[in-house]
């Protein structure tokens, strides 16, 4: 059955199950969902139960749209949603999606827009035919995501056949009676950075993650070219766990080598892989190396981009269902489980996780409805790789703060812009709010500060007690007058001339980034501490540091010079993002269902093979920790 034969006997099906009143006058597969168009939504928003027995009844994700035709003009509409809306839920935005007949609300209080049991937002809709959704008015406006916003409102009508064309694809006949499933391996086997990995049937391909190894010269890309993956045009979508380069990197290249298709992720994650993507081409070039990509294939990869909530179950290619679960590493983080057939398989790709209760995320999703296959990391998967609680990093942290400001020295803590500046961040306003720190200035330099105005756009992906305390207590940590950005290099000369304090700067493994410029400031005076909160991979200027070296050589205007460090240098542990390893084995000890197979993957050799082999032993799962290039039969 052709497509166009599929979407007709839908739309037959969809009008025999609405009420004989209302009129269907379009139906479409736009990306993952069916999208239904009306020239009465007025009447389908009465009644919300209406879709749910649909999508139920149809097994897909059901939109409905207005037809281009019934929607009042957008300053009109604007005065509608004013009379309707009470003046107390503060009203700050409106953006009218001509395309998709959406219009974006954004307010300080939108539980107030939304109205009880959605009452407010149904009243809106029967007014002004648009399709409202609310979103809360971020305390802090990124730019990021201002530009984001407004590029892809530039390209609506490109984008709708985008995601005509996916739709399309997506809903494809299954032509084989095959069933098998594979892995190939094509990077982040038994080594950390540039991770990858394709998930294939006799139906579909799917790459999950698209990473680059900045710390390598001769292994920093995946095995895209090898036939299992090439030519790229055959995938049929990437899915990305998170933003971080090492998972994320090299996403925008897939387009300039011929892949046309659709990138799966959050809503955080397509944000926050903006920043990290704009920033790792814009240091490259200020460090005069090879640009994988340009800042074109940027804005082609966001056009192509399609967000998820987690729990959303959601058709990605004719024979696989994609699920995203928090995975508690950074904002949008995502546990990727992958329902393959119908019940044929089910495999799920932790990413990066954590599993245990931090400053912003609850621990990562442990249950699944089925799972025979767990990809998982092994960061810190050896033996020894046993981290202290986080109450006891933050004292150990707190500590060293205050030591080296008692002897007028200053605090430098090179980390990771996403996720481990955060935690860190909230750790020392709380102590200085509860006056168990000085009231010392805290510098954010290079993305940090813009990282944090992305995490207070999304509080609904942080835990409950951060919640809480935003918008219960009154108290918003990231807010606080601790914090002040750094937005020039006068400014950075005074910091490192001025008080005592303490720098967040990126990046977390010193290998670029202002963090150099602190670190040549203020490497050689033993009154300042270097404080290291964050993993670092072999080969990176923060593990030789790490490891003792004393002397170390700078770039710096085209010239190399050697700094001395004679500054503290303290590993503080118990900041990851990641699990350690009692924290590896207890999520494969509480995982449900019990996988048949678990596949160890993100970690040094050694690391990777010693918890697939713990796993074995302790649990008797069968175990594997391949090497890159490898391919494995799950079915």
């Amino acid at each position: 059955m052709s497509v166009e034969e599929v979407l007709l006997e839908l739309k037959r099906r969809v009008q025999s199950k609405l009420p004989p009143n209302i009129n269907v006058t379009g139906i479409e597969f736009e990306g993952p969902e069916l999208v239904i168009y009306t020239d009465d939504p007025r009447r389908l928003a009465d009644d919300g139960e209406i879709i749910r027995s649909l999508a139920k009844d149809l097994r897909k994700r059901v939109v409905v749209r207005p037809d281009l035709k019934v929607l009042a003009d957008p300053e009109g509409a604007v005065k509608k949603i004013q009379q309707v809306v009470p003046s107390e839920a503060g009203l700050t935005d409106y953006y009218f999606d001509g395309e998709t007949g959406e219009v974006v609300i954004e307010a300080e209080k939108p539980g107030l827009v939304i109205g009880r049991h959605g009452a407010t937002l149904r009243e809106i809709t029967k007014l002004i035919g648009w399709t409202p959704k609310v979103v809360r008015t971020p305390p802090v406006r990124s730019s990021t995501i201002a530009n984001t916003k407004e590029y892809l409102r530039s390209v609506q009508s490109e984008r709708k056949e985008i995601l005509k064309t996916i739709g399309r694809r997506i809903h494809r006949d299954v032509a084989s009676k095959d069933q098998w499933v594979r892995i190939t391996t094509l990077g982040g086997c038994r080594e950390v950075g540039r991770s990858c990995m394709l998930l294939s049937t006799p139906e579909s391909k799917i790459i999950v993650d698209c990473g680059v190894n900045v710390g390598s010269d001769d292994s920093a890309t995946p095995y895209l070219y090898v036939p299992e993956a090439y030519p790229l045009n055959q995938i049929d979508a990437v899915v990305l766990t998170h933003a971080h380069l090492d998972h994320a990197g090299l996403v925008p290249m897939l387009y300039k080598y011929g892949y046309e298709g659709p990138i799966y992720c959050t809503q955080p994650t397509r944000d926050l892989f903006v920043l990290l993507q704009l920033d790792y081409i814009d240091v490259a070039a200020r460090e005069g190396k090879r640009i994988p990509y340009e800042s074109a294939m940027i804005r082609e990869a966001l056009k192509h981009t399609i967000t998820l909530n987690y729990g959303d179950v959601t058709d990605i290619a004719p024979d696989t269902k994609l699920t995203m679960h928090n995975a508690g590493h950074i904002l949008g983080s995502a546990i990727c489980h992958f329902h393959v057939g119908d019940g044929l398989y089910n495999v799920a790709f932790t990413g990066d996780f954590k599993f245990e209760k931090t400053r912003l995320f609850d621990p990562a999703v442990h249950s699944f409805p089925r799972l025979e296959t767990l990809v998982m990391e092994a960061t810190y998967g050896g033996s020894g790789s046993t981290q202290p609680s986080r109450k006891e990093a933050e004292n150990r942290l707190l500590k060293v703060v205050r030591d080296t400001i008692k002897r007028g020295g200053k605090v430098i803590i090179p980390a990771f812009a996403v996720g481990r500046s955060q935690e860190v961040m909230i750790a020392l306003e709380e102590a200085i709010r509860k006056k168990n720190l000085a009231e010392i200035s805290v510098y954010l330099d290079g993305m940090i500060y813009e990282a944090t105005a992305i995490h207070t756009t999304y509080p609904e992906y942080l835990n409950n007690e951060l919640r809480d305390l935003i918008f219960h207590k009154g108290i918003n940590p990231f807010l606080s007058d601790c914090f002040v950005q750094v937005e020039s290099a006068s400014q950075r000369t005074s910091i490192m001339e001025g008080d005592p304090c303490v720098v967040l700067a990126t990046s977390g493994m010193l290998n670029g980034g202002p963090i150099m410029e602190y670190l040549k400031g203020l490497g050689p005076d033993e009154k300042n501490t270097l404080v290291i909160v964050g993993y670092q991979a072999e080969g990176t200027l923060g593990r030789r540091i790490q490891k003792g070296w004393n002397e170390v050589p700078l770039s710096s205007g085209g010239r190399t010079q050697t700094v001395k460090i004679n500054l503290d240098v303290v590993t503080v542990d118990g900041f990851s993002g990641h699990s350690d390893r009692n924290q590896l084995m207890d999520y494969v000890r509480r995982v449900y269902p019990k996988p048949s197979r678990v596949i160890t993957n993100h970690g040094d050799e050694s690391n990777c093979l010693d918890l697939a082999s713990s796993i074995y032993k302790k649990h008797r799962i069968p175990t594997m920790a391949p090497m890159n290039l490898e391919t494995v039969r799950l079915i």
